[in-house]
């Protein structure tokens, strides 16, 4: 495998989701066929010049990647993921442009690595053809006065086994050529050179050309002229755009015998600033980036110099790989804005807004008063078994009267003194309660999404809206089913050990009144010996000592109460907590952990300020 090649297996992985559309198949011919069999060839040729291994007839295994290829492939996968992951959260639209360059990708990995495809583009009257010829030593395209010369891109290529490539670029058979043969030909040997249309043409379909042309081919070399260097419509929608290809890219300074003296200096000196302000790193000092050279293709001054930095370009066979990279560049400044807002690198839910989340649905449910409601019925329970027999004897009887009343009260609301009906609270309470849930899953939700791109935020949105259908039901029906039991005054928490002492000594404080009682009766008819004080004191210390003992209990009570109030809330707090995690707060956490994956993966795919860059030397 090859610095090409190595971009996938060689298995055919175009891209394809059926998400967005793709390029249409192109049937393959004989030709085709034998093309890409030399292709394959040169793939094992190109491995061992690129491992520096030798050949032992075929046994050895395949030599390692480069450090450029090895990057490139991560960086490819991690784009086939990324476009993976995201394809349900975004429009075909936004993916397009990451899909056409995992396809080109893919159908260059196809084609010949062992050839470099370089086009020649201009403006009107650069000399771009004169240029082409030249380099070719053969008179190829047409040049002249005549405006637009050029119609149609036209292919020169300096060795066999390049037909995939200029069917790829949709060159008909009849624009192919060969350059003359020479020593000065060899130099160029594996280049495919396509004279293209002028890229200001009047002609719509020459402008369409040069695009289409332009998006597969492996290096650009701009022919500019002193007249028209600084034209807007190259450097605003060519070479700005471009920017990021600046390694693959040589920019020409035609017709500098046209300057005099010191002129052409000058004029270079202002492209390479027009370049600078493009964004066109200029490589120069060694450091990799643009080419920017003088020449004449009338003379021949300077198209020696270009055909030497040309012929080095082409046998690094490196065009491909430094194209198809800047190409994911590009694609991913693009897709920035869909990965990285505010710098957020790891979202996530804080405990601090889970628990307030818990805390509101805690408060949807009245885990609260619930709780309240559980410790008062302890208490009451704990008044029921240690009060005195009088006090509980009223209290049955308050209880008796009780159902009456509420029957009376219930028939008057029902009435509602006109023969309408009159409002009820629990459908207000229950429409507070709703508000409370959808205010707690709009709270959480933004909390959620704080820092994140608007795409991702709005599908956290809708995860955490989809969560809370069905969620103020679902705590209504936990209130129903814990808050019941808790909530009902005829509930029978469960007691102390000490109660049944508690009991046993107010029995012993009424058998004292009763005792006291009837002795002191038995001596008013008679049947006893009058002594007074004995009875009374036997009575009082009943009469006193039955509160007293009522009080201690109460008192004793409020603990076990408090308690066992905060643990019925805790268990409606648990449920309703659980409720709302499995609803809203697993899924939109579920979401974000698929954003992380994403934002992984697209640093990852914009990794590439740290690739290894092949230096033309």
């Amino acid at each position: 495998m090859t610095a090409v090649t190595a971009l996938t297996d060689r298995t055919d992985d175009r891209w394809d989701d059926g998400f967005i559309a793709r390029s249409r198949p192109r049937p393959v011919d004989a030709g085709e066929e034998d093309a890409a069999e030399a292709g394959d060839e040169g793939d094992e040729a190109l491995v061992r010049a690129v491992s520096g291994a030798g050949s032992d007839g075929g046994k050895s295994t395949a030599p390692p990647l480069s450090p450029e290829a090895q990057a490139l492939r991560q960086r490819l996968d991690a784009l086939r993921q990324l476009v993976g992951l995201s394809r349900t959260r975004l429009d075909g639209k936004t993916l397009a442009e990451a899909g056409r360059v995992l396809d080109e990708a893919a159908a260059r990995r196809g084609l010949s690595p062992q050839h470099t495809v370089v086009a020649i583009a201009g403006a009107t009257g650069s000399g771009k053809s004169t240029l082409f010829n030249s380099l070719a030593g053969v008179q190829i395209s047409e040049t002249g006065l005549r405006r637009p010369t050029t119609a149609a891109p036209i292919a020169c290529s300096w060795s066999d086994g390049a037909a995939g490539l200029l069917d790829r670029l949709e060159i008909p058979g009849r624009l192919r050529r060969r350059p003359r043969e020479t020593s000065e030909a060899e130099t160029l040997r594996g280049m495919v050179l396509v004279d293209l249309p002028d890229l200001d043409s009047a002609v719509g379909a020459h402008r369409d050309h040069v695009d289409r042309v332009l998006a597969l081919v492996d290096a650009v070399v701009w022919v500019v002229d002193p007249e028209k260097y600084a034209d807007a419509v190259l450097h605003e929608r060519y070479l700005r755009p471009l920017a990021g290809h600046a390694e693959v890219t040589f920019v020409v300074l035609n017709q500098v015998d046209r300057l005099p003296g010191e002129a052409a200096d000058l004029v270079l000196d202002d492209l390479r600033r027009l370049l600078d302000e493009d964004g066109i790193a200029l490589g120069e000092h060694g450091e990799p980036g643009a080419t920017v050279l003088g020449l004449s293709a009338l003379t021949g001054d300077g198209v020696g110099e270009l055909r030497e930095l040309l012929g080095q370009f082409t046998q690094e066979k490196g065009a491909a790989t430094r194209r198809i990279s800047a190409d994911v560049d590009r694609a991913a400044v693009r897709l920035r804005p869909l990965y990285v807002a505010d710098g957020h690198a790891g979202p996530e839910i804080g405990e601090t807004a889970r628990a307030e989340f818990e805390d509101r649905l805690a408060e949807a449910v009245g885990a609260c008063a619930a709780g309240l409601a559980a410790e008062r019925a302890w208490r009451r329970n704990a008044g029921k078994a240690c009060g005195t027999p009088w006090l509980r004897l009223w209290r049955w009887y308050e209880n008796r009267r009780a159902p009456r009343t509420l029957a009376g009260l219930a028939a008057l609301a029902a009435i509602g003194g006109r023969g309408q009906a009159v409002p009820q609270a629990p459908v207000e309470e229950e429409v507070t309660a709703r508000q409370r849930v959808e205010q707690a899953v709009r709270v959480v939700a933004d909390e959620a999404v704080a820092g994140l791109p608007e795409p991702w935020a709005q599908a956290v949105r809708e995860t955490a809206v989809r969560g809370a259908y069905g969620l103020p039901e679902a705590l209504d029906e936990i209130a129903v089913t814990l808050g019941a039991a808790v909530a009902v005054p005829n509930a029978k928490p469960p007691r102390p050990a000490w109660w049944p002492a508690a009991v046993l000594t107010q029995a012993a404080m009424t058998l004292l009144q009763i005792f006291g009682g009837l002795w002191l009766v038995g001596q008013i008819v008679g049947v006893l010996e009058p002594k007074l004080m004995p009875p009374v004191l036997l009575m009082v210390a009943g009469i006193i000592g039955g509160p007293l003992v009522e009080w201690a209990c109460s008192i004793a009570a409020r603990g076990p109460a408090r308690r066992y109030g905060q643990d019925a809330e805790r268990k409606l707090r648990q449920a309703a907590a659980g409720c709302g995690r499995a609803r809203v707060l697993e899924p939109v956490a579920a979401e974000l952990l698929r954003y992380r994956e994403v934002r992984e993966q697209y640093a990852t795919v914009a990794a590439g300020g740290s690739r290894l860059s092949t230096t033309r030397q």
